[in-house]
């Protein structure tokens, strides 16, 4: 169990905790970024392995609430309603971890940051793509395949999955369940994934274990700020969020250069 404390002494327990909290409330405001959000602080503390073990519970509870904050019966008809675009993305996102051994990881994060940057300034200046809300079968599946080659290359399916929901004009109840939905059934292939890897055992299932309850006291908290926006407020802040993880997809591409 000796994992479980490598982060040091007691502060850095409050630490780590202000980091799920945070984590949470940005994914309760938005609807996604929570991941990167508990990454990046809390690798600050400890090693990047123990870091991404820390993560994987909170985000899988946080999302199953997301999915199901207005029932079981509303998360079914969301993917009833994007089906197409499940599939086709998680078909992609299949075929194209194949190409992972062979592309740098650099040119990855180069070819999602600046496409999701794009993107996200282009629409907050007025000039974004628009998608009607009913693509047709063929624009929903070359949607989806288009999220898929993200998460496939770059383990990174929030921001094309957000930048699509966006661009159809995506009612913001229906885009948080939606994303709940798509991020929950990602986190249980994460789940399963880092179980088999080694990343999630043991040693290190404590420390995963108490972030869940400060991750689901930050989305709360998130969901009340949220409840509050209207659909133009909540529009912005998502492309506002969604800039700055297109800006900093771009930044660990360049480092790893």
């Amino acid at each position: 169990m000796d994992t479980f404390f490598d982060i040091g002494p007691y502060w850095g327990w409050g630490l780590a905790f202000t980091v799920a909290v945070c984590a949470g409330m940005v994914k309760g405001v938005v609807g996604f970024a929570m991941p990167t959000v508990m990454i990046a602080g809390l690798s600050t503390m400890m090693p990047p392995e123990l870091a991404l073990a820390g993560l994987i519970l909170p985000t899988l509870a946080t999302n199953l609430w997301q999915a199901l904050r207005q029932g079981t019966r509303a998360a079914i008809t969301s993917i009833a309603h994007f089906r197409v675009f499940l599939i086709a993305g998680g078909l992609v996102m299949v075929c194209a971890a194949q190409l992972v051994p062979v592309l740098p990881p650099s040119v990855m994060l180069l070819f999602i940051g600046p496409l999701i940057t794009l993107y996200a300034a282009s629409t907050l200046l007025g000039r974004g793509l628009r998608l009607p809300p009913e693509p047709g079968i063929k624009g929903e599946a070359g949607m989806g395949a288009l999220a898929g080659l993200f998460g496939g290359l770059s383990g990174i399916w929030g921001p094309p999955t957000v930048a699509m929901l966006i661009a159809r004009g995506t009612e913001k109840t229906e885009q948080m369940r939606v994303q709940g939905v798509i991020y929950g059934l990602g986190a249980l292939v994460l789940l399963g994934s880092h179980i088999g890897s080694g990343v999630l055992r043991a040693e290190t299932l404590p420390l995963s274990a108490a972030m869940v309850a400060p991750a689901l006291l930050g989305i709360w908290i998130g969901f009340r700020l949220q409840d509050r926006f209207d659909q133009v407020t909540f529009r912005k802040i998502t492309l506002w969020v969604l800039l700055i993880a297109g800006l900093n997809l771009i930044r660990r591409g360049v480092m790893l250069l």
